[in-house]
């Protein structure tokens, strides 16, 4: 009927339903993975990692040659983090452990593959637990279990010498040789330690290694490297000034001293007579005058500047018999101004305000074929310069890598002052505590506990294989060795042996060995 509101009502077809085309969410290179099949790549893609640079552990471990495939430079090394560093990676679980090293590297200094080794060891256990069809939830918690009980341990056996000198230097130049004993300075870890203990002594107690200066010199041996007192600055000395100052006033700037030619490319002059080019050109020499003038009336017998110093305010400062350095990098008067107490000016205008430098002794030194200047007595009495010489450039970074390490470990030592055995003697120690841990932990949680002892023996076994030894007896012999209640046993890889790790002097910081083999475990809710 035309009166009837249902007759205007839309016809619908219920018995097809509409169709709607999915919504696409990533982009279109992109690929997504679920349940198993992304855990099984997260697994792969770690231990993968962890495969690539445990052949690097310990006092056997060996080097890697990196290859840059962008400029073809060559890097020759066996610390984890450069290495990991280095390398490119597209799996997200591989890239965490790469950020877990850069931590241990930042935090620490040292144990940069343990950290990376052991990660990986514990995702191997963990992968055959959840193919016993074991949930990670229940290995995640069983893990947290045995990591408290390895701190616990870890806790118990450390020594704190902190408040006897004499013992402390000792604990420190243990450290120092048990961590240059995997890298290219093994030969002649015992100098190297004695030298880093020294120069991180003078820092009373700062971990600021800014105050410890590196300088790699070409040439010569590695055991000719030496620690100096004070500050060295690769540069030179400008033409007839003064090549001896004492008690120098320093000013260090960054500011342009090359102002007496123009420079600005695309400029124009148009004059009408060569006179007026004469005028200009005196009107520049007159405006660096009256900034040499300026710098000049801060009292100062030595100007250091970031950029170039040109021939005619050269000429000014050896005039006036004020030294001047110029192009001294960023780096240099960065660390020159913090050790000598000044601050980096690139305005004169108002003298008082300009913080200068101060040193007792400014000279010309050789070391080589090379010479360089000599910032002696500085106002920061802790800093030092440490001079490296080696055969070559590659062996020269890798032995800066390897001091930095030791560097970075003593200071955190000298900071927290606890210390561990290590040749294994930790790794066994804890995975007996787990073990035991795991005997009184019920369900299914116990079996987690338990891969997590058996996680913490693989290192001294990859120590062990390293070295070319037969690693399931020693592992066998040390493990026997510390349930027979010898808790100073360790490998000792000089021997091939089971030996008294704390009469051999192989010592660990408590802080690398904590944070390495056994992470903080997450407060319950």
């Amino acid at each position: 009927m035309p009166g009837n509101p249902a007759s205007k009502r839309p016809h619908i077809d219920r018995a097809t339903p509409k169709s709607f085309s999915p919504v696409q969410i990533f982009n279109d290179e992109a690929s997504e993975e679920r349940a198993e099949n992304a855990r099984l790549s997260s697994f792969i893609g770690a231990i993968a990692v962890g495969d690539l640079v445990k052949s690097t552990l310990g006092p056997k471990g060996m080097d890697k040659i990196l290859q840059s495939m962008s400029t073809g430079e060559i890097m020759v090394t066996n610390d984890g983090a450069t290495i990991l560093k280095s390398i490119w990676l597209d799996n997200p679980a591989a890239k965490v452990l790469v950020n877990l090293s850069k931590v241990q590297d930042d935090e620490v200094g040292d144990g940069t593959t343990s950290v990376c080794v052991f990660g990986s060891e514990l995702l191997r256990e963990a992968e055959k637990l959840v193919n016993q069809k074991i949930h990670p939830q229940v290995i995640i918690e069983g893990y947290r279990i045995a990591s408290a009980a390895a701190l616990k341990a870890l806790e118990a056996a450390a020594v704190d010498n902190g408040s006897n000198p004499e013992k402390f230097r000792k604990d420190l130049i243990n450290i120092a040789k048990t961590t240059l004993s995997s890298k290219v300075l093994s030969q002649d870890r015992v100098y190297f330690a004695e030298l880093a203990v020294d120069a991180v002594l003078r820092l009373k107690g700062s971990t600021n290694l800014d105050n410890i200066q590196i300088i790699k010199k070409a040439g010569g041996r590695l055991i000719d490297s030496y620690l100096d007192e004070g500050f060295i600055l690769d540069k030179k000395i400008g033409v007839n000034c003064p090549k001896r100052i004492e008690n120098a006033t320093i000013l260090i700037a960054n500011t342009p001293m090359d102002t007496d030619k123009i420079k600005v490319f695309g400029a124009r002059v148009r004059v009408d007579a060569t006179g007026k080019l004469a005028d200009l050109e005196r009107a520049e020499r007159d405006k660096m005058q009256d900034k040499v003038e300026k710098i000049k009336s801060h009292g100062i017998n030595c100007f250091v500047n970031r950029q170039l110093i040109y021939n005619w305010p050269e000429q000014l400062f050896a005039d006036a018999g004020i030294m001047s350095i110029e192009h001294a990098d960023f780096d240099g008067v960065e660390r020159l101004a913090l050790v000598t107490g000044g601050e980096i000016a690139s305005t004169f205008d108002h003298p008082e305000l300009v913080k200068l430098g101060k040193c007792k002794l400014i000279e010309e030194i050789m070391i080589g074929e090379d010479k360089l200047i000599k910032f002696s007595g500085v106002a920061a009495g802790e800093a030092c310069t440490v001079v490296l010489r080696g055969a070559t450039h590659q062996l020269l970074d890798e032995a800066e890598r390897s001091l930095h390490d030791a560097l970075a470990v003593l200071s955190q030592t000298v900071k927290e002052t606890r210390t561990v055995l290590g040749g294994g003697c930790s790794e066994m120690l804890m995975s007996k505590a787990v073990d035991e841990a795991a005997a009184v932990t019920p369900g299914k949680k116990a079996l987690a506990v338990e891969a997590f002892a058996r996680a913490l023996r693989q290192m001294p076994t990859i120590l062990a294989d390293n070295a070319g030894y037969d690693s399931s007896d020693l592992v066998s012999r040390l493990r026997a060795a510390h349930y027979a209640g010898n808790s100073d046993a360790g490998l000792d890889m000089a021997k091939g042996d089971v030996g008294n790790v704390r009469e051999l002097g192989i010592t660990e910081s408590y802080n690398s060995r904590s944070r390495s083999s056994c992470p903080r475990p997450r407060p319950q809710r």
